[in-house]
């Protein structure tokens, strides 16, 4: 009698073993198919101008996890672990497209263009040729105009679990710029957790074209970020007007606020009684770039680090300047995925670009692209813990 109570005890441990094994698979697998912890792709899917949105995810082996929407091919998420293992997410965003079309800011992680940053009275000329864009900021152009590159739905090219590429076709006069320009975009993720995003173009008609990825970056998933240490691998910068428009003078940042050669604390920087910090509330200016190998490789253009989490993030660029503004501008007025309003200071941009208002000054690297050339641009945002 005993054995047989045994033997039936056994086979109850072993079927319960077995329903448990079974469950824990089933939990794996759905994991494994669940491709963001918050968001829901369906949420993505929505046709704007007889387009379809939606949302593609990139992963590697490292437990980072990449989002990005063809609705101005922008960057919605990138979660990776911080120094315990926590994920954090290090872009603002949200968890619709509806919510990115209500927002009063209009580049949260998107791509803009075709000419990123500013552009004095909204004018350039070309070959004896003035060109007139929308003024959509006190007078001036900034990003293009409005129904820019980050308005756009654009085209999915190719997907994988690595890759994704998009593609768009400006048409000729779109905001005021001449030239049918066909414009692809490259986001890839490896396992060093670096996300390359390489840009080409090529048009038809000579044109003027700065493209950048305009995402707020916060290192420990919100609050603010002037405890960051950053450091900028710049010896001059761009100064500006009160209209933040470059003067077209290249200063040195030595002796200056604009100093961060050496990885510095925000905040022990970011309110000094300067006037070119005055005109922006904070940083927003451009900083040139210390250039080694020609432009062709992307070479390091500068560190963001939060002590909370040991997340570091190191840019690479083949450009030859990067903006870096601390969010002087957003107000609380938009609420964050979490439904926590996104105030001053509490992400900042390292957006890698060619000289704001280039056209308009000879000095500044050229942003003309002719016929028969193409445009091409690698920048590597590469997230660590330390």
């Amino acid at each position: 009698m005993k054995n047989k109570l045994l033997a039936v005890k056994s086979g109850f441990i072993l079927r319960l073993s077995g329903v448990l094994a079974s469950l824990l698979w089933t939990l794996v697998m759905h994991a494994q198919s669940v491709p963001h912890p918050y968001l829901n792709p369906q949420k993505f899917e929505k046709e704007i101008n007889g387009k379809k949105t939606g949302i593609a995810f990139l992963k590697n082996k490292k437990g980072m996890t990449v989002a990005i929407t063809n609705f101005g091919a922008r960057l919605v998420s990138v979660i990776v672990p911080d120094k315990t293992g926590n994920p954090v997410d290090v872009v603002v965003g949200f968890n619709s497209i509806d919510a990115y079309i209500q927002a009063v800011g209009r580049n949260y992680g998107a791509t803009v263009g075709r000419y990123a940053n500013r552009m004095a009275k909204g004018q350039f000329t070309l070959d004896g040729t003035t060109y007139q864009l929308p003024l959509n900021n006190n007078g001036n152009n900034i990003h293009g105009g409005p129904n820019g590159f980050n308005e756009q739905v654009w085209d999915w090219v190719e997907k994988s679990d690595r890759a994704v590429t998009l593609a768009y076709l400006s048409k000729d006069g779109e905001n005021g710029f001449p030239g049918n320009l066909k414009v692809q975009i490259t986001f890839s993720l490896n396992d060093q957790n670096e996300l390359k995003i390489a840009y080409t173009a090529e048009t038809d008609k000579k044109t003027v074209l700065n493209l950048t990825n305009h995402s707020y970056f916060n290192l420990e998933g919100g609050g603010s970020v002037t405890g960051y240490q950053v450091y900028i691998n710049a010896d001059h910068y761009t100064p500006v007007n009160e209209a933040m428009i470059p003067t077209g003078e290249i200063v040195p940042v030595t002796n200056t606020p604009f100093d961060l050669r050496k990885p510095t604390i925000i905040s022990s920087v970011v309110d000094a009684p300067h006037p070119q910090l005055k005109y922006g509330g904070g940083f927003d200016h451009n900083f040139v770039l210390n250039k080694q190998k020609g432009g062709k490789t992307p070479e390091l253009a500068a560190t963001a680090y939060s002590p909370k989490t040991g997340i570091l993030m190191k840019v690479f660029t083949t450009e030859p300047g990067i903006q870096f503004f601390t969010a002087n501008t957003l107000k609380g007025v938009d609420k964050d995925r979490n439904g926590k309003p996104i105030n001053a200071r509490e992400a900042f941009c390292f957006e890698t670009q060619h000289f704001p208002d280039a056209p308009n000054h000879p000095n500044f690297p050229s942003t003309v692209l002719s016929p028969g050339e193409q445009f091409q641009s690698v920048t590597i945002y590469q997230l660590l813990t330390q």
